[in-house]
């Protein structure tokens, strides 16, 4: 079955980084867009990045551009967001999905980890 395994989350100060890793299996990974999704108190889940099967496109949502970067290595079945710059409101649950297909980043997503946490301390 799909299984999405995130990790690296933590407690962070402001200004500082992390990296957030997510292990992939069940599916076969180079055919299908993955994401990074965060959800937060009172808050909708928002998409944050988004990258194809081939990595030859990226996505990522207004408030992250310049500070995270999301890249996949096929051969590992693994997905990194490296966060870079972060802020107090980037705090949030983040979590990795797999998209429907192989192309599209921005929506279809079927299937989620079990999330990680990310604090960002003031």
């Amino acid at each position: 079955q799909v299984q999405l395994v995130e990790s690296g989350g933590g407690l962070v100060q402001a200004g500082g980084s992390l990296t957030l890793s997510c292990a992939a299996s069940g599916f076969t990974f180079r055919n299908y867009a993955t994401g990074w999704f965060r959800l937060s108190p009172g808050k909708e889940r928002e998409l944050v990045a988004g990258i194809t099967g081939s990595s030859s496109y990226t996505y990522y949502t207004d408030s992250v551009k310049g500070r995270f970067t999301i890249t996949r290595d096929n051969a590992k079945n693994t997905v990194w967001l490296q966060m870079n710059s972060l802020k107090p409101e980037d705090t949030a649950v983040y979590y990795c999905a797999k998209g429907r297909t192989r192309l599209v980043v921005i929506r279809d997503y079927d299937y989620w980890g079990q999330g990680t946490q990310v604090t960002v301390s003031s």
